[in-house]
């Protein structure tokens, strides 16, 4: 039967020390949390710790479980360790597992844990609370639910085992594949008394490489190709990745694509070498095709390139969350990619100076071409009627030019314009949210706090804009003293479904009619006065001459402290 009239102990150690412990041995900075009836323990144990000036990680308290996930995707994109984030129960995490599903396909670490009854007021102890047993349970309990969109999903079954588990969990989301993992931690276990029996600390992974002679194998097929090239989605989330395949693709002289998939900046987008986003061009002329952290290079899977060798650089080469895949590999470089690209970076040795030499000379051709339309795109833009994309992006260029900014991008039909035309050139400076949209708020705050000295914009559209958590967001951001410069590309219409109807039924009745229905945006209001009631700035831009003194009006103001959005009504 349930002691209703017992209370915990007021300096006992329970289930709420035991978590705190172990995120203390995790490593982990902040825990954070969207509140539910089950986290009191761990409440408690965090106010004995700031009492008694007790060591514990950060802690925020976050009033959406997008909020609290995406925030801790953002932080994890910059710091890369593993962090806590807790949701309530099974409904909590259903509401924020959107967030961890785009953590899981960003690589992002992190412990996720939520809570169930095993009782339902019919054990000893405290009395969980009714709502356990009427509304919040699910069968198979919150674990089983988590299982198909974390790396991977168990329940704690004891609070004397409770740390070790915590840690484990940490350890296996760290290991690559990165991403986030989850623990169901009943609230009985969380109010059981505590023996004190703290995990080890964990100490970061050990490296992994590829041998020798792997290498060399490679690096023969690299002398001997004419016409070779770099495709490559997430090597700059690698500790070193960006760094690392700068200096390789430098010392064999081998352009690099970014396709559209890329979820980072992986390369100098400003460098000679980058060859944009399309890798269609090169699908029949490249001899060599080396995939470096390149999960999905080629569109349908089915197209296989032409003549190619495909080489696959990568950990952990088969995403055992995709569910298809395919790769086209003649030969796996596995290990970590940073250390494999080191390694054949002091390989490039004995080269064919006439082959070397017409490749670079042929790349030089495409930057240039390359360079020159993207002048003429701004030109155009700039002297265009209304608000072009193309100018907004640029436009922010400038703005954060020298300024070591961070774009987090949340656009769909403009995110082609964002990475062409911000042509970001430094590590951890661009991120592309993952994942289904609403998150990029979120996502951007957590970059915030892991990078504080650092601008960070995010640029939006206002389809995903209106997707987000925009109150709540708000309130973190104010709350803990992050501001963003907020850009939306505001073409008041979903585009992207309004394009694929349009591509579906060229024909059809909605285009005789004009009827396109599930796309238009015209009845919403003006975006930017949401963030007025928390003292933020707000600009709403319709014309070109406007748009430069609103971003530098937006961003002294985040420079000043505040979050600063700016709703630019753009042409298309």
């Amino acid at each position: 039967m349930t002691d209703t009239q017992h209370t915990r102990g007021t300096d006992g150690g329970d289930g709420g020390d035991a978590l705190v412990s172990a995120f203390n041995a995790v490593g982990a900075d902040h825990i954070f949390c969207s509140s539910g009836s089950e986290w009191a323990p761990v409440w408690e144990s965090l106010a004995r710790r700031h009492r008694d000036g007790i060591p514990c990680p950060g802690y925020l308290d976050l009033t959406h479980e997008t909020v609290a996930v995406g925030m801790a995707t953002g932080y994890g994109l910059v710091r890369r360790r593993p962090q806590g984030v807790l949701l309530h129960a099974a409904p909590g995490l259903l509401q924020g597992s959107m967030a961890v599903h785009g953590a899981l396909l960003a690589g992002v670490p992190m412990v996720v844990a939520s809570s169930e009854s095993t009782t339902y007021g019919d054990g000893t102890g405290p009395d969980p609370g009714g709502q356990w047993y009427r509304n919040l349970s699910i069968v198979g309990g919150p674990h089983g639910v988590a299982r198909p969109f974390t790396k991977w999903s168990n329940e704690a079954a004891s609070v004397h085992t409770l740390p070790t588990v915590i840690t484990r969990t940490a350890e296996l989301a760290s290991r690559a594949p990165a991403g986030p993992a989850y623990l169901n931690i009943p609230l009985e276990i969380l109010l059981q008394e505590w023996d004190g029996r703290e995990a080890k600390p964990v100490v970061p992974p050990g490296s992994t490489h590829s041998s020798p002679e792997e290498a060399d194998a490679v690096a023969e097929l690299l002398r001997e190709a004419a016409n070779p090239v770099i495709v490559t989605e997430t090597a700059g989330r690698e500790a070193g990745g960006f760094e690392a395949l700068t200096a390789f693709a430098e010392a064999w002289q081998i352009p690099v694509v970014e396709p559209d998939s890329a979820v980072c900046g992986n390369f100098p987008r400003t460098h000679p070498l980058h060859a944009g986003s399309d890798l269609r061009p090169w699908m029949d002329e490249a001899d060599l095709i080396l995939l470096v952290n390149c999960r999905a290079p080629f569109y349908p899977p089915s197209r296989r390139p032409s003549k190619a060798t495909v080489v696959v650089v990568d950990e952990v080469p088969q995403r055992p969350h995709m569910a298809y895949q395919v790769l086209f590999a003649d030969r796996y470089l596995e290990g970590n990619a940073a250390n494999t690209l080191r390694q054949l970076a002091k390989r490039a040795k004995d080269l064919d100076g006439a082959t070397v030499g017409a490749r670079r000379a042929a790349q030089e051709q495409r930057h240039n071409a390359e360079q020159a339309a993207i002048t003429a795109a701004e030109s155009k833009a700039a002297e265009a009627e209304g608000i072009d994309p193309v100018l907004v992006a640029a436009t922010l260029r400038e703005l954060l030019d020298g300024r070591n900014g961070i774009v987090v991008d949340e656009t769909i039909t403009h995110s082609r314009t964002v990475k062409r035309h911000l042509r970001t050139s430094e590590p951890d400076s661009y991120f592309y949210v993952q994942g289904g949209l609403g998150q990029g708020l979120p996502v951007a705050l957590g970059v915030k706090l892991a990078a504080p000295q650092r601008p960070v914009v995010l640029t939006i559209g206002d389809g995903a804009f209106t997707y987000n958590p925009v109150i709540p967001s708000y309130d973190a951001s104010k709350t803990y003293e992050l501001p963003l410069l907020v850009v939306v590309f505001n073409n008041r219409v979903y585009k992207s479904m309004n394009l694929n109807h349009r591509r579906f039924y060229p024909d059809g009745a909605a285009a005789e009619t004009g009827e396109w229905l599930g796309t238009d945006l015209h009845r919403l209001p003006r975006l930017a006065p949401f963030a007025e009631p928390f003292g933020m700035h707000t600009e709403t831009v319709d014309t070109t001459d406007a748009l430069v003194p609103a971003l530098e009006r937006a961003f002294k103001a985040v420079t000043e402290g505040t979050t600063a959005v700016v709703d630019v009504l753009v042409t298309r």
